[in-house]
């Protein structure tokens, strides 16, 4: 066999190196020690005009994902070859070509390079590059056909798996095409499970699912029926005006301009894409304000976060920027302080933390209890042959917005491809300690010895796992008021999507799963991920914990993908069902809720968006390529029935924000009396909750009385006779609580 295909994927290859955007900055901090200077444009447009420079350094680049010129090196390759050319030397181009046609827009001639590629192929009797040729030629119809329906006829039941009467595709073609190749394929080789699951997807969008599939190839209905019924969530993003069009990128929901009603940010991967705040105005709906509060132009940015830097009582926003791109990511990240006018300000270099390495990862917490925010920066390290050295960062605030660079006193370089980080204090000695989840290779837990100084312990704990790891969350699944500890899976040794079929198909956990660490009260955890029904695929590269029923126990939403064209897979909503005698923790409602969504999903946020007491959700969507953006979406939650308490904290001698602190309500209900945890920042790293603590009281005749627990201070306030379903404001010390009236919002 003459395996042509290894040879096409050379030819794109070989410019990469020559081709790389030059960098915006180092990987180590640049930092400057005169004053804060006041507001004024320069700031703003210094990183303005850096970023719209490296953006278009970065398209005409071949960068991964973003840059787009391996269309023009490879078309003109292809102009350029003789009349006299061989077919080898067509192929060797055309293959490659017809990729980069595929991932940049121009699916029609990618389809029409890949049937080229497929007859000649067969033609010199290369069964296996033809095989190679057939399966993305699928691809390529299957897009087709999300192009023409899914994303030119948006509905809210657009791609909702599995799919209704309303999502059936009406233009037909492209899925027709790749049924015809889809099962020729699996003629060839009965064992393609991705193959497999895209036939049945396939079938779906015509609605010849299941019985238009042959039995030996068909998944059944019962492999995606839901294990409970919590109502239909319906995507209200459209009518709201925050369906964005964009790829991955990172979410927000929270109160940015202080008006009690929250709004939604969100950022783009794509390096052109500017940031977009969402107000949420008084009728419910959005308008996007970027503009006027001088965010838009911040460009790019897989992932954002939003905390109150310099404890003036306003959120500021971070972005990092550079994330899968290798030596192509040297891309600045930003810090954007918000003034007093609500408009935002460029402060990166001026606040020490400006760096250009590739990163998407950030974690905030008050490391040494002093009353400020301390600042973790996690950045992806050489992976696969690749040489970048961007080991990550630990940031102490000097307590005026600015920071020192502590790592190597904190020990916390982890020189991993780090993926997901987030702080919590596991063992209640009231310092947060840091989680860290790396691609390819063991997960570090670093516990806070205090004076700025970590140690790892990972391995001593036994939570190293996944070794293919991504987002990660504490969270107290199991409301003992114990810190427990989530760590999603990305790896898939047989192929993320031949995995996901054989799941459904077969309920095989694949290769590898998440893992749910559970707290044993003691400084321990145990691995409870199969006791608690995790043991399961999903592959998220976003996810959230939030209380959809207000049971008062968390439950978790994956956002599925990864850039491939073919992992159209849904994504999956967990329902903690701890509560229940001994069964499963965590059950499977994406079916009912229809919230499986096919297209691939980032950053995840919770929150109670239009004040009715119940947490909706919203989804940044879109996968990396720019063929692979889609409409962003927005859950609202149907209700349930029980009882809530939404708590905003200030803190006074603690961050304004009260991060790190830990609530504590007791109900009594008509079985008898329970207490509620909620712990404040616990956000997972890959999208950002409000910080405001909307706290479910399940069937709650009353609340016994609420506690709050300062970390810095280790002082704790109690309250009683605070009334069900009401939205109140404590500040640090208080003896009394306000009551604020809710601001609800239905367009």
């Amino acid at each position: 066999m003459l395996h042509i295909l290894g040879l096409a994927a050379s030819t794109l290859l070989a410019p990469q190196s020559a081709e790389s955007p030059a960098p915006a900055g180092d990987t180590e901090p640049c930092c400057v020690s005169a004053p804060l200077p006041q507001k004024g444009p320069l700031l703003m447009d210094r990183k303005s005009v850096g970023l719209r420079q490296l953006a278009k350094r970065v398209k005409e680049s071949t960068a991964p994902f973003l840059g787009e010129g391996a269309v023009a090196i490879l078309s003109k390759k292809m102009k350029e070859l003789p009349p006299t050319a061989n077919g080898y030397e067509r192929f060797n181009v055309g293959a490659p070509l017809a990729d980069a046609l595929l991932n940049y827009g121009d699916i029609e001639g990618a389809i029409k390079l890949y049937e080229t590629c497929r007859a000649f192929a067969a033609s010199v009797r290369d069964k296996q590059t033809e095989i190679k040729i057939m399966r993305k030629l699928a691809v390529a119809n299957i897009r087709l056909g999300e192009r023409r329906n899914c994303v030119a006829h948006h509905n809210q039941d657009s791609c909702i798996f599995p799919l209704s009467k309303a999502a059936v595709h009406v233009e037909r073609q492209g899925s027709e095409e790749a049924i015809v190749v889809l099962e020729q394929l699996l003629t060839a080789t009965p064992d393609d499970l991705s193959a497999l699951w895209l036939l049945n997807v396939a079938h779906m969008t015509l609605g010849s699912w299941p019985d238009g599939v042959p039995e030996k190839w068909r998944i059944p209905a019962s492999a995606f029926a839901a294990e409970a019924d919590l109502g239909r969530f319906h995507d209200i993003a459209p009518k709201l005006g925050l369906n964005s069009f964009a790829r991955a990128g990172g979410s927000i929901m929270d109160d940015f301009d202080g008006d009690g009603r929250l709004d939604i940010l969100t950022s783009s991967m794509s390096s052109d894409e500017p940031l977009r705040l969402f107000h949420h105005n008084p009728d419910g709906t959005f308008q996007d304000v970027a503009a006027d509060v001088r965010l838009s132009g911040q460009l790019g940015g897989l992932q954002l976060f939003a905390q109150d830097v310099n404890n003036d009582g306003r959120l500021d926003v971070l972005v990092q920027r550079g994330a899968w791109m290798h030596q192509h990511g040297k891309m600045p990240n930003s810090l954007m302080i918000q003034q007093a006018d609500g408009t935002f300000v460029d402060r990166t270099l001026e606040a020490c933390i400006e760096i250009a390495a590739p990163s998407q990862v950030a974690a905030f917490a008050d490391i040494d209890n002093d009353g400020d925010l301390d600042l973790f920066l996690g950045y992806e390290q050489a992976l696969d042959g690749h040489t970048e050295d961007a080991p990550s960062r630990m940031f102490r605030n000097r307590g005026d917005g600015t920071f020192e660079d502590i790592t190597e006193l904190a020990g916390v370089r982890n020189d991993r491809f780090c993926k997901g980080a987030a702080f919590g204090d596991y063992d209640g000695d009231r310092l947060p300690d840091l989680y860290v989840s790396n691609l390819g290779g063991p997960n570090r837990l670093y516990r806070n010895q205090g004076s700025g100084v970590f140690v790892d312990v990972a391995e001593q704990l036994g939570v190293q796992h996944p070794i293919e790891s991504f987002s990660c969350s504490w969270v107290d699944y199991n409301n003992d008021g114990w810190l427990d500890l989530w760590v999603s899976c990305y790896g898939g040794n047989g192929g993320r999507t031949a995995e996901v079929a054989a799941w459904y198909r077969d309920r095989n956990p694949g290769s590898d799963t998440m893992r749910l660490y559970e707290n044993d009260r003691h400084g321990h955890f145990r691995d409870v991920t199969r006791l608690r029904g995790m043991a399961r695929i999903a592959f998220p590269m976003g996810s959230n914990f939030g209380d959809i029923d207000n049971d008062g126990y968390p439950d978790l939403y994956l956002a599925t993908g990864d850039p491939e064209f073919s992992s159209l897979w849904p994504n999956v909503l967990l329902h903690n069902t701890v509560a229940k005698d001994g069964g499963r923790s965590f059950e499977d409602v994406t079916a009912s809720t229809g919230t499986g969504h096919l297209q691939k999903g980032h950053g995840v946020s919770f929150g109670d968006i239009d004040g009715d007491g119940d947490q909706d959700f919203f989804v940044q969507m879109g996968g990396a390529f720019k063929d692979d953006a889609f409409w962003s979406t927005l859950y609202e939650n149907p209700g349930h029935g029980n009882h809530w308490l939404t708590l905003r904290l200030k803190g006074t001698q603690s961050n304004r924000f009260g991060i790190g602190a830990r609530v504590r309500t007791r109900i009594e209900e008509p079985q008898g009396m329970r207490d509620v945890y909620a712990f404040v920042g616990t956000n997972s790293s890959f999208g950002g909750n409000s910080l405001q603590q909307e706290i479910g009281l399940g069937k709650a005749t009353r609340i016994v009385e609420l506690e709050i627990f300062w970390p810095k201070t280790g002082k704790t306030q109690m309250f009683r006779q605070v009334p069900l379903d009401s939205v109140i404001s404590i500040e640090e010390d208080s003896k009394t609580f306000r009551l604020v009236e809710p601001s609800t919002s239905h367009p």
